[in-house]
């Protein structure tokens, strides 16, 4: 744990040039020459610094000096513990304005919403957990696809958000934004966890760290089960399991982690507005039994790292073995008045990545530099397909495909310290695409590149020691499924389709600011504007691409963090965006499915003698479902609780609720036609929603020993 968290701050001392006030030092490293070991000596200001004795852990770290703008931010372990979590999705709500929902069955990747956005399951938001990428290019079920569900919370040490496409080290699915979960190296106390609750919920924890040949080994092993509120329960059953073992320090060591995760699940998929209303169900209930999934995931990553007084290099590589089979039905007998619209799309992966960065410091005249420069490879080797089923059994092909496809970026960045107020990033970025797709129809076989240069720059100044303004500007992209960049027929109708371009471009600017006083209160508050060449996505439900229109998204931020005192946090963040088209078409200019406004509270109690506790508000306004805004959804609010004893030293008793305050609200909807029994054969259009969770409560018995 101690590592882990000195790198983050080597880190921030690295990418930003950082005087000795920003951070604070402690112990030494003994791998390290002792004038560089945590302390800063005449004439050696600048040199890099390790501090294998600092623990950064909760949300009001001071990143004045640090953050290169203030659309970036972290949210340590120890707050994130603190927060009641529905599923583990919600982990990424740990970024001001982020939305983590569902529309089908619990083991399903989440569907996400940032800065104006209906990311679908991750389009243009990027994730990575331990270093490696979770967004999956060219996915059965959608371009991006996130799926954090093999994620134990317990493991992370720090979530790292950066929001808009502004630095040059992250690249794909990045153009609203990203963050990385940092994953402990070594628990402080090993941990038993059991938690019951509403709707057959059970999940059990136990993870420990043990010193060993001069490192930490550290284990994990998770069980969870929930059957939801359904009608039909999900019966969604999941075993997660970590093993890692690391050695050295901040200033020179490696570290080497296995992974595995293995779930299958019955779906709830959106259900038509007519179908409850007509009394045909409930809004618990399901018309199609047989949509249902299951997923894995096993992974092996290592990363190595070294350096000098000036200088840090770092090297990692990965491997990930994937596969993903989920049955739907969105539409029931639109399509298929016979047979009915039930289908399988399946996907099955190797992934292969590694990476190298190199950080030094310099001199640029009388001004302080630092630059870093890295290259990114990635390959992923791909079967997947789309298929018309009846009762779960195959009736045809729609799409089956094998597909390898390269992605590799190559990129670097220089701050500049001209004083002790101003500092300025520069940063370039090239990204190659290159895919080979063998179609089961020829004609939609083919390759296809593509390569993209993006810049970057930022400037700060800090005209007070507890505030800094930040201008912002840059360039990035997603890339689109390489299906889409090879079609040329579409698989359902067999009539001509145009394929798209391999990568889209995105455009921002944020003007932000950042302060932190010395009374424990943190703040920024951002304005942003971003626009998108265009939209342009694979459907992986038809099989088919659909080129949208270009877009352009002007929003405001504001992030709050509060320590009242040692006993009482409070937090505070809201955001505004309005998405347009930005072209003319007679359908109208809204996007649909892009949220207006989010709000998110929390009030944190900790040490009030043996107890603690939380509440959390989280709210979306939801918005427009078609381009004329003449049909909305939302708005949605859920209200958490957790309240917690501590009956001795090592043992805790955790109670949590969900949805307090019993509210019936939609955690997604969709506006499209389907047909049930006995409609017109064109289908009805109406809203699909998926329903909140009916309020619950679950009680958790954590040992830790």
């Amino acid at each position: 744990m101690r590592r882990a968290a000195a790198t983050f701050i080597a880190s921030c001392v690295l990418s930003l040039p950082a005087t000795a006030q920003d951070v604070e030092s402690g112990g030494e490293d003994p791998a390290a020459p002792e004038e560089d070991a945590g302390h800063t000596h005449e004439g050696d200001e600048h040199h890099l610094r390790y501090y294998d004795d600092i623990e950064v852990s909760v949300r009001s770290d001071n990143l004045l000096g640090l953050a290169g703008s203030a659309n970036e931010g972290s949210t340590g372990g120890e707050d994130l513990e603190k927060r009641p979590i529905l599923r583990a999705g919600e982990l990424v709500e740990t970024v001001p304005g982020a939305i983590a929902t569902q529309h089908s069955g619990g083991g399903k990747a989440n569907q996400y919403f940032l800065r104006g956005f209906n990311l679908d399951h991750g389009t243009d938001f990027a994730v990575t957990v331990g270093g490696m990428p979770v967004n999956m290019p060219t996915h059965g079920h959608g371009q991006g696809y996130a799926d954090v569900n093999f994620l134990i919370p317990e493991l992370v040490e720090r979530a790292h958000y950066r929001k808009g496409p502004y630095r040059a080290s992250v690249g794909d699915f990045s153009s609203a934004g990203s963050v990385d979960f940092d994953l402990l190296e070594a628990l402080p106390r090993g941990i038993a966890h059991l938690t019951l609750g509403s709707f057959a919920y059970r999940r059990a924890l136990l993870a420990d760290s043990f010193d060993l040949g001069g490192g930490h080994l550290t284990g994990a092993l998770e069980y969870f089960h929930d059957d939801g509120p359904w009608d039909r329960p999900d019966d969604y059953q999941r075993w997660n399991g970590f093993l890692g073992f690391s050695r050295g320090t901040a200033f020179r060591g490696w570290s080497i982690q296995a992974m595995g995760s293995d779930g299958d699940w019955l779906a709830s998929d959106q259900i038509p507005r007519r179908a409850v209303e007509e009394g045909l169900i409930d809004r618990y209930g399901i018309l199609d039994p047989g949509p249902r999934g299951n997923t894995s995931r096993y992974s092996l990553s290592a990363e190595s790292h070294f350096g000098g007084s000036r200088s840090l290099t770092n090297l990692a590589a990965f491997a990930i073995k994937y596969d993903f089979r989920l049955f739907s039905d969105f539409t029931y007998f639109l399509e298929h008045p016979l047979q009915g619209d039930q289908f399988e799309q399946a996907d099955d992966r190797w992934i292969l990545g590694a990476s190298a960065s190199h950080r030094f410091q310099h001199h640029l005249g009388a001004a302080h530099g630092e630059t870093a420069f890295g290259i990114q490879l990635r390959y992923d080797d791909i079967s997947n397909g789309l298929y018309p089923t009846i009762d779960l059994e195959r009736a045809g092909v729609t799409r089956e495909d094998e597909v390898g496809q390269l992605g590799a970026g190559l990129w670097g960045e220089t701050w500049v310290r001209f004083s002790e107020v101003l500092r300025l990033n520069l940063g370039l970025r090239a990204d190659y695409y290159s895919a080979d797709v063998e179609a089961y129809r020829p004609v939609n076989s083919g390759t296809a590149d593509d390569w993209m240069l993006n810049p970057r720059v930022s400037l700060v100044y800090r005209p007070w020691s507890s505030t800094e303004i930040s201008l912002t500007a840059g360039s990035g992209f997603h890339s689109n499924d390489a299906r889409g960049a090879t079609i040329r027929q579409d698989p359902v109708t067999g009539e001509p389709v145009r394929p798209v371009d391999p990568l889209v471009r995105a455009r921002g600017v944020d003007l932000g600011l950042r302060t932190f006083t010395v009374g424990g209160y943190h703040g920024t508050l951002t304005g942003f504007w971003l626009e998108l060449d265009s939209e342009l996505l694979f459907v992986g439900d038809g099989g088919t691409t659909e080129a949208s229109r270009p877009s352009r998204r002007l929003g405001v931020e504001w992030t709050n963090f509060w320590r009242v005192s040692r006993e009482l946090a409070l937090d505070l963040d809201a955001t505004y965006t309005r998405a347009r088209f930005t072209d003319d078409d007679p359908a109208g200019r809204d996007i649909p499915g892009a949220i207006v406004a989010t709000v998110a509270a929390g009030v944190t109690v900790d040490d009030l003698g043996r107890w603690f506790g939380a509440l959390r508000l989280r709210y979306f306004s939801g918005g427009p479902l078609i381009e004329d805004g003449s049909v909305t959804w939302g708005p949605t609010a859920l209200l958490s609780g957790r309240l917690g004893f501590n009956v001795t030293e090592r043992l805790a008793v955790v109670v949590d609720g969900h949805n307090l305050l019993g509210r019936e609200d939609d955690d997604i909807a969709y506006f499209y036609a389907s047909r049930l029994p006995g409609e017109p054969v064109e289908g009805i259009e109406d809203v699909h929603f998926h329903p909140v969770v009916r309020p619950s409560a679950r009680v958790s018995l954590v040992w830790r020993f």
